[in-house]
């Protein structure tokens, strides 16, 4: 490339970040990692009516999560700086008259009501899409139908304006897409966007044009929605002279719904029980909560690993990648044209594998978390234990509590499906003979523990399958869970023992079997 790559991800702080943003952001950081470039972060907030408090922390909280950290930018600085819109305000403005003293923008005093009006004759005409364009412009009070002096009069009175792009009637405006090729539009198709709005403040599109050239923009990689917008900033870039040095464009596939029909929403991830957040949401305005993928127990690996294969593959059969491996893999070329499936099980697959591959002691401290919150006090030799025993189990941290937590507290109650078929009078009374062997035994191994209880079973002349469930009901509370053996070895002697000799004491003789 001749030039360093320069590229950006440029948010709104409207609200808690898409998923489909993060993975935005992501192909952004990759393409540049790969390239020796620049990853900028900025924030595009000139629209403060959509303004969210909270947001812009939110954004960068998740991109640090996610380890999509900016080379330059919004927290980190850089010769470009303020890397917030509205804090550039007062440089768009030039940029806008600049188009103006062109002949390619104007100024358009309509009113609200004036606008509306116009829509409606247009709609009365019967016309499918009425907008303020090559036509409709003519009708309507602006400095393209009004004299100089009139124009000259309403702003020197402070009368309301805006500034408008003139589009050009009959033009076909043309940009090739490194991802979907030449793409065509003709003008016609097209309104007159406003540049400048009345209270000074740059539209995106205005602001998104500028702030990417003054910050040597080379490649725009941003999602299929914005590719509407892209021949209008084709002309813009056209009209301010700087149509040479314009970024090449990415538009993302969209991210689809799990059954692939449609664009994925915020309703969709809620009628399926994922989320659509990298973090949890809580809406200052509303107090409404939103799921985040970081509280639901997924690992930060594990999310970019899935979200990189959301649209874009490899070219081989490899599905786990580090960030590293991403970034040596990586390339634009081949990004999907096609909308792609967001299907949580294979997020859910990465996040096994990933938690597979945490150490004991990592794996550790989260379930320390759990048993803290539950004050509960237990030696880091038998929590490190526990955490061998279901590290291949589970698929979230949170399983662990899930999947053990009968080891830290003895069961109060019983499974009544596991009672009524295997809580028989043959099962209790091995039960309360196994139990009278264990409780002087201080420390058995899992094998010792076997062995122990097939002593007793061949005593009683009773098999196995017999016992076993109801073994497990009596030291559990339920039917199914970690290696019996194990866990009795875990528990020790005594202890399991007690937890016999109280299911037996608990659980009713009219429950036994004749």
């Amino acid at each position: 490339m001749d030039q360093p790559v320069r590229v950006r991800f440029a948010p709104s702080p409207t609200g808690p970040l898409h998923i489909g943003g993060v993975r935005t952001a992501l192909y952004n950081y990759l393409l540049a990692r790969k390239t020796g470039g620049t990853f900028i972060l900025r924030l595009e907030d000139t629209d403060q009516n959509r303004f969210v408090p909270g947001a812009e922390a939110y954004i960068l909280e998740a991109l640090q999560w996610c380890g999509i950290m900016p080379d330059e930018g919004l927290s980190v600085g850089g010769p470009y700086a303020p890397y917030r819109q509205s804090e550039r305000k007062d440089m768009y403005r030039q940029y806008a008259e600049q188009l103006v003293d062109a002949g390619h923008a104007y100024y358009a005093f309509d009113t609200p009501e004036e606008l509306e009006a116009m829509r409606e004759r247009l709609r009365e005409a019967k016309v499918d899409n009425p907008q303020y364009n090559a036509i409709s412009r003519m009708q309507m009070k602006n400095s393209l139908t009004l004299s100089a002096e009139e124009v000259k009069a309403k702003q020197e009175a402070g009368e309301p304006y805006v500034v408008r792009l003139k589009i050009p009637r009959k033009e076909e405006v043309r940009l090739y897409d490194m991802i979907r090729g030449w793409v065509l539009v003709h003008s016609s198709t097209m309104d007159d966007k406003v540049l400048l709005k009345a209270d000074g403040m740059p539209t995106y599109h205005l602001a998104n044009v500028v702030d990417d050239y003054l910050m040597k923009i080379t490649h725009v990689i941003r999602g299929e929605e914005w590719l509407p917008s892209a021949p209008l900033h084709v002309l813009l870039y056209r009209y301010l002279g700087w149509e040479d040095v314009m970024p090449q464009f990415a538009h993302l596939p969209l991210l689809l719904k799990p059954d692939g029909n449609g664009k994925l929403s915020k309703r969709d991830a809620e009628k399926h029980g994922f989320p659509i957040f990298p973090l949890a949401w809580t809406d200052p305005n509303t107090d409404e909560q939103a799921a985040g993928f970081r509280e639901e127990g997924y690992l930060p690996e594990a999310l970019i690993n899935f979200l990189a294969l959301l649209g874009w593959n490899p070219g081989t059969e490899q599905e786990l990648f580090t960030m590293e491996e991403l970034v040596e893999v990586f390339s634009l070329e081949r990004i999907n044209k096609a909308g792609t499936r967001f299907d949580i099980e294979k997020a859910k697959w990465f996040n096994q594998h990933y938690l597979r591959q945490r150490s004991v002691p990592e794996l550790a401290a989260w379930l320390r978390d759990d048993l803290a919150a539950r004050q509960l006090s237990v030696a880091d030799e038998v929590v490190q234990k526990v955490v061998e025993m279901v590290q291949e189990r589970i698929t979230f941290p949170q399983e662990m509590w899930q999947e053990s937590y009968y080891v830290f507290e003895a069961p109060t109650q019983y499974d009544d499906k596991v009672v009524a078929s295997r809580w028989t009078a043959t099962a209790v009374q091995v039960l309360e003979a196994f139990a009278e062997a264990l409780s002087d035994r201080t420390t058995l191994s899992p094998d010792e523990t076997k062995a122990l209880l097939n002593e007793v079973l061949e005593k009683h002349g009773v098999k196995m399958g017999k016992v076993m469930q109801a073994l497990r009901l009596a030291v559990t509370g339920v039917g199914g869970g970690l290696d019996l053996m194990q866990l009795i070895s875990l528990l020790g002697g005594a202890e399991t023992a007690r937890r016999i000799q109280h299911a037996v004491a608990t659980l009713k003789p009219h429950e036994m079997e004749k």
